[in-house]
């Protein structure tokens, strides 16, 4: 597994899929071992990072998602690349909009897929109402029951059982498909809590307008995590950005849609 060195010493894992690209790609979670993410139906020249704490990288020094950019930062710069293409998933997103607004100039392309985006926009959410329309199913009943109950941070094993638990309400369906993918990609609790350690300056949203580089959003239509409105409303925060709502699709696009998303991102990537 190829490594970097970050700004304050700490060596830092990567997995390198397919030929070509290199296409950045950050997982979310938060804190979620990247190999939930495949090969992104299929996509090539993938390098995903192994984020602080997770899979071979150590929880250590700058974990929170503002200063993790700095990490992303020393991996174009061991990479000898000018500007960086990133696609990156849900939370995941956050650490990408924090490099774009910490380093716009190093920004070739975004494609953010599924990202939460309430913490940006001023539009209200409403995965409320997706999940009040889902309701009725005893499987989902059960599971959107374990989300709404919160998640248990009382052991990293708890943690993940719960994260299986609810996990049927991030699919737009529940089928044989969805069950194995719910399945991959362990959760670090630890990781996770120090990704949310520090918080974002409070003009994060106003930087974005600096971002010319073309940005991609990807929105689920039935995505009961993040809902729907305030994932449309970011493309706008940017100053190249547009979006892409895939039907009959939760959180997980690449997994539950892989024709429609790979004709999302093949358009966008090329």
């Amino acid at each position: 597994m190829p490594t970097y060195q970050a700004a304050d010493g700490v060596s830092l894992h990567y997995d390198v899929l397919g030929d070509g690209g290199p296409v950045v790609t950050l997982a979310g979670g938060a804190a979620r071992h990247p190999s939930y993410l495949g090969d992104l139906a299929g996509l090539s020249g993938l390098l995903v990072p192994h984020l602080r704490g997770v899979g071979g990288s150590p929880l250590a020094g700058r974990a929170s998602y503002w200063e993790q950019a700095a990490d992303i930062e020393s991996l174009r710069e061991h990479l000898g690349l000018e500007r960086l293409t990133i696609a990156a998933h849900s939370a995941g997103t956050r650490l990408t909009i924090s490099y774009a607004a910490q380093y716009p100039e190093r920004v070739e392309r975004l494609l953010l897929i599924t990202p939460p985006a309430a913490y940006l926009v001023a539009v209200p959410s409403d995965a409320p109402a997706l999940i009040d329309a889902r309701r009725g199913d005893p499987v989902l009943d059960a599971a959107i029951a374990v989300f709404e109950s919160g998640p248990d941070l009382s052991t990293e094993d708890a943690y993940n059982a719960w994260a299986l638990a609810m996990a049927p309400v991030s699919y737009a369906a529940w089928t044989e498909n969805e069950q194995r993918h719910a399945r991959t990609g362990r959760f670090a609790l630890a990781a996770g809590e120090a990704f949310f350690s520090v918080a974002p300056p409070d003009d994060l949203a106003a930087r974005l307008d600096a971002v010319t580089a073309p940005v991609m959003v990807v929105a689920g239509a039935k995505d009961c995590l993040t809902g729907l409105a305030p994932v449309v409303a970011l493309a706008d925060l940017f100053g190249n950005g547009e979006v892409a709502v895939i039907d009959d699709c939760g959180h997980y696009p690449w997994v539950e849609r892989p024709s429609e998303f790979r004709a999302v991102a093949d358009k966008f990537l090329t």
